[in-house]
């Protein structure tokens, strides 16, 4: 398995939102379709457009992504099956190399990425309502230097 990662390219997004679909549908079942809807439209033409997006290539195949905005991570999908991997964790390293200390909103109801997330070392700080879906999020923050 030869692993790679690497910044986005505009060629890589089929991959990437097979990647999202996946792993946002395994991870939020409980966002309403119109919501899931809207984040499909707009991945391509609000999300990557204006964050630093980087990929993890297994084999040549995009399998995940992580979109950063500073030190915000405002994505991290993987494909299930690579779940387990250190996949997520090296996306979280190239993240961290490049921002140091790291912040992030997780849905409460999102088991799968609150365990990845307590387990690579972010704290809880605040919970409030995320407007557009009506769902508790938590906010996350990474402290490199703890």
């Amino acid at each position: 398995m030869i692993t790679l990662i690497r910044q986005y390219q505009a060629n890589d997004l089929t991959q990437l939102m097979a990647a999202w679909e996946s792993a946002n549908s395994l991870a939020h079942p409980f966002l309403t379709s119109d919501f899931v809807a809207q984040v499909r439209k707009d991945i391509p033409s609000l999300y990557l457009p204006n964050a630093d997006t980087w990929v993890v290539e297994v084999d040549t195949d995009v399998v995940g992504f992580i979109a950063l905005i500073d030190n915000e991570v405002g994505a991290i999908f993987l494909q299930p099956s690579y779940h387990g991997k250190q996949l997520g964790k090296l996306m979280m390293d190239k993240a961290q190399e490049l921002h140091g200390a790291l912040e992030l909103e997780v849905f409460k109801k999102n088991t799968i990425g609150r365990a990845f997330y307590k387990k690579y070392g972010f704290e809880s700080h605040q919970e409030t309502i995320h407007q557009p879906s009506g769902e508790v999020v938590l906010r996350l923050k990474f402290n490199p230097n703890k």
